[in-house]
């Protein structure tokens, strides 16, 4: 009677653990900081850093901080295959273990790990897809040049303008995922690779009639290591919207009819 208590015990902590996927290229000088704070602010959380054979040894310092730190997974891929190949790649290494809830994060510090309890939190209370929101009550952002930032909003209002999504934040990266959202997506027919994996992965998610709510963040500049921003990144975001406004226009599912959105 006690084994089956202390299974039963083990079985809910499993079902109510967090994942947090960090994609690294070339991040050697911010993954032990990441890691360590990551762990500070969800000390019952794991962390999958999915490594694309950093040339600055990225991946050697990372499998340094797995060795000694159970709590750190690190997953090698031969080389740069972009951000939403890295994201789809952990999400089906979550999907085989008992998480319940899989954040993502960029390991720049650009994502504060202290607003990590706060998506959790909000999953936990019911929320399908949490987004970490730069835009939601004002503008959040920190160190950004005025051109780059106006980029951003633009790009916000556009997606918002074409696909009818309601959300302040859907080119944002810093989000909590419920299980049952990754395990409801065909993820091998999700293609955008660039920044505009967010939006399909959150618009594939409302579509489907999930709650989606945002949660206000602080966004600052990377503080050390390289933007890995490529200038084609806002073209491909631009078809990725077209490409969704085609596939499903501003239908909605059942649920979202019946208010089972937001």
């Amino acid at each position: 009677m006690a084994l089956k208590a202390l299974n039963l015990i083990y079985f809910s902590a499993m079902n109510d653990k967090a994942l947090i996927i960090i994609p690294t290229y070339d991040e050697r000088e911010n993954v032990t900081a990441m890691s360590e704070a990551v762990l500070r602010q969800e000390p019952g959380c794991d962390i999958l850093f999915v490594d694309d054979n950093s040339p600055d040894g990225t991946g050697a310092v990372l499998d340094g901080i797995a060795a000694s730190e159970p709590r750190v997974f690190v997953m090698h891929r031969a080389g740069k295959e972009g951000l939403g190949r890295a994201y789809i790649a952990g999400f089906k290494w979550a999907l085989e273990r008992e998480y319940a809830y899989i954040c993502e994060m960029d390991c720049d510090f650009s994502h504060d790990p202290a607003a990590l309890p706060a998506l959790i939190k909000a999953a936990r209370e019911g929320a399908d897809l949490v987004l970490g929101s730069r835009y939601i009550g004002g503008i959040r952002v920190m160190n950004w040049p005025m051109s780059r930032l106006l980029l951003s909003t633009g790009a916000a209002q556009y997606v918002r303008l074409i696909t009818g999504m309601p959300v302040h934040d859907p080119t944002g990266g810093f989000k909590c995922f419920r299980r049952a959202v990754l395990e409801s997506i065909d993820l091998d027919r999700i293609t955008s690779n660039g920044y505009s994996f967010q939006i399909e992965m959150s618009h594939t998610a409302w579509m489907q009639g999930f709650k989606i709510t945002e949660v206000p963040i602080i966004f600052e500049e990377r503080r050390t290591g390289y933007s890995k921003m490529k200038p084609d990144i806002a073209t491909e975001a631009m078809m990725v919207v077209l490409k969704l406004w085609a596939r499903c226009g501003f239908r909605r599912s059942p649920r979202q009819r019946a208010g089972g959105r937001n």
